[in-house]
């Protein structure tokens, strides 16, 4: 014991980077465990999308929305998503599928929602850059920004 005290003195900003990272693993562990949402990957959305009525939520930008975004969507930023819960209140027993860019906005969106008791919450893994990019799913573009 009195070798890893000497260690932790000797070599302070390992020990604290030790602390920190095992401090964060543990943080992340309990966070997944606890959550209350589902994470499902594009096909799962799409198969969701064709065999249940779903609610599409984007919650990218109004500018990253109309670049391209999947059909039937509504666009609410995840900074406005707070104020908008009241106007979601009639979907909260359907299934609710959340997409942003790359997965990271629509998580935060999942915590939001689930925590304000919305049943049925799915975050698209990867968002729209795995729905475009790797799965190649088909999206709606803005006439006046046809994609190539």
């Amino acid at each position: 014991m009195d070798r890893y005290i000497e260690f932790a003195l000797n070599h302070y900003i390992l020990s604290l980077a030790l602390i920190i990272v095992t401090y964060l693993l543990v943080q992340d562990l309990f966070e997944s465990a606890f959550k209350k949402f589902t994470v499902i990957s594009p096909l799962l959305a799409v198969n969701k999308m064709n065999n249940e009525d779903t609610v599409i939520i984007d919650v990218r930008e109004p500018l990253e929305f109309t670049e391209s975004h999947i059909e039937n969507a509504m666009n609410t930023p995840l900074s406005k998503l707070p104020e908008q819960l009241a106007s979601l209140e009639t979907y909260k027993k359907t299934p609710i599928l959340i997409a942003c860019q790359t997965g990271t906005r629509s998580a935060t969106a999942g915590k939001l929602l689930t925590k304000a008791g919305f049943e049925q919450v799915f975050v698209i893994t990867g968002g729209m850059a795995a729905w475009e990019g790797d799965y190649k799913l088909p999206v709606k573009i803005s006439k006046n920004k046809k994609k190539a």
